[in-house]
């Protein structure tokens, strides 16, 4: 999986940075996605894979601290993205004679600029905020990377409720950027709607879903593992819920956004 992630995002930020065909505003953003996709799948995987290999469960404090600081940076920032990438995609749908004022390359170098900073934000926040709760039942993460929620259950102190708190947060916010792409994807399933070629509706189609699917995927998988109850919780559903939010999206996302997409297949 980790190769087919590798692999994947790769030839895409090969194939934008190469092919002057592909400096567009749409091609702009997902060489940022696969960027984060990238970095996210790394922050995890390989750690996992070497401890699999030399057959220790061990990971520094320190590695800790940079695993989480990391995961929530990219994982925010991936969010925020796909969150602009949907504001794109209605312009170009909803008001393509805007196009070009609306998405014009310093209009978009400000938008990746804030998906990046937000994601950053959010991750001092929790990083800095997990970590100054006293842990004081054990050292052992059961989970196959360091995982705000299975931190937290070591804690033997009230003050993990502060963390608690700017995880709802977080997840609030996210679940508003969810309802801003939806909404946006309303406007725009009517606009295809109206349109009277039907291999124009087809291609505005192939081009939406994907992007739609995966942010289903994420907000749902993400709200699930952490939002859960504790009486619900196994070790199984953790890990396959932290696989399906974690390593799933970066693996799927290059093969999704390159199976039907001509442009991109003809500079690979």
């Amino acid at each position: 999986i980790y190769l087919v992630a590798l692999l994947g995002n790769g030839l895409i930020i090969t194939a934008i940075v190469c092919d002057h065909h592909l400096h567009t505003p749409m091609y702009f953003f997902l060489l940022n996605l696969s960027i984060l996709d990238l970095c996210t799948i790394s922050t995890t995987v390989p750690k996992s894979m070497a401890s699999s290999l030399w057959d220790t469960r061990a990971i520094s404090y320190s590695g800790c601290v940079a695993q989480i600081f990391l995961f929530f940076f990219l994982i925010s920032a991936e969010f925020s993205l796909l969150t602009v990438m949907a504001y794109d995609r209605f312009v170009a749908i909803c008001q393509p004679l805007h196009y070009g004022t609306l998405m014009d390359s310093r209009a978009c170098v400000k938008m990746a600029t804030a998906a990046w900073a937000s994601g950053f934000l959010n991750a001092v926040l929790h990083t800095g905020n997990t970590f100054s709760i006293p842990l004081c039942q054990g050292n052992a993460v059961e989970q196959f990377f360091c995982e705000v929620p299975k931190l937290l259950k070591l804690s033997c102190s009230d003050a993990y409720l502060r963390e608690v708190w700017l995880l709802i947060f977080s997840i609030c916010l996210f679940f508003g950027c969810f309802v801003f792409i939806v909404l946006s994807y309303v406007q725009i399933f009517a606009s295809v709607w109206r349109i009277p070629s039907e291999q124009g509706q087809q291609k505005a189609f192939s081009m939406c879903l994907p992007h739609l699917a995966v942010v289903s995927l994420f907000v749902t998988t993400a709200t699930f593992a952490y939002l859960k109850s504790h009486s619900t919780s196994s070790r199984v559903v953790d890990l396959v819920m932290a696989v399906l939010y974690a390593v799933l999206p970066p693996t799927v996302n290059p093969l999704i956004y390159s199976m039907r997409n001509k442009e991109l297949k003809k500079a690979l």
